[in-house]
């Protein structure tokens, strides 16, 4: 599959693409295959987003996975940025319990795009599946300006 690599503050990021959708994040990514138009535009948001000059990804995307798992993701996909939810508000939201909740935005193919970063347990921070775990989490959530629940 194509991959782009975009350096940010919090590591060089690689953007999957699989017939014309996001389909992965990998923190480590690598330049391979084609540019395609859609790499390029996800590279160009990688990069404002990291200079804070982006507030939403405006991406196509597509989740392998279950219905539960895709509707998870695009419920953490409409977080705005600088707000945040726990893994309850979006187990209301889909009629189902907070620990299945929990282990769909630990599966997040697209981190950071979908930003599941924005998703907190009721105590505390919750997880983060990416490469530097609660500090990488941490660190999004500080570069949103979403931080100041965190002091």
């Amino acid at each position: 599959m194509p991959m782009i690599a975009v350096d940010t503050q919090f590591g060089r990021l690689g953007v999957e693409e699989t017939d014309g959708a996001i389909t992965r994040l990998v923190w480590y990514g690598w330049n391979e295959g084609p540019k395609t138009p859609l790499l390029q535009e996800a590279a160009a948001q990688l990069a404002a987003y990291d200079k804070g000059r982006l507030d939403r990804f405006d991406l196509p995307y597509h989740v392998a996975g279950s219905d539960f798992q895709r509707q998870v993701c695009d419920l953490m996909f409409a977080i705005p940025l600088g707000e945040t939810r726990t893994y309850g508000d979006i187990a209301k939201e889909l009629g189902q319990p907070p620990q299945p909740v929990g282990q769909a935005c630990g599966a997040n193919p697209i981190p950071v795009i979908i930003p599941c970063h924005r998703v907190l347990s009721a105590n505390g921070l919750g997880g983060f599946s990416g490469d530097g775990g609660i500090e990488t989490k941490v660190a999004l959530l500080r570069h949103e300006r979403a931080a100041g629940l965190l002091i």
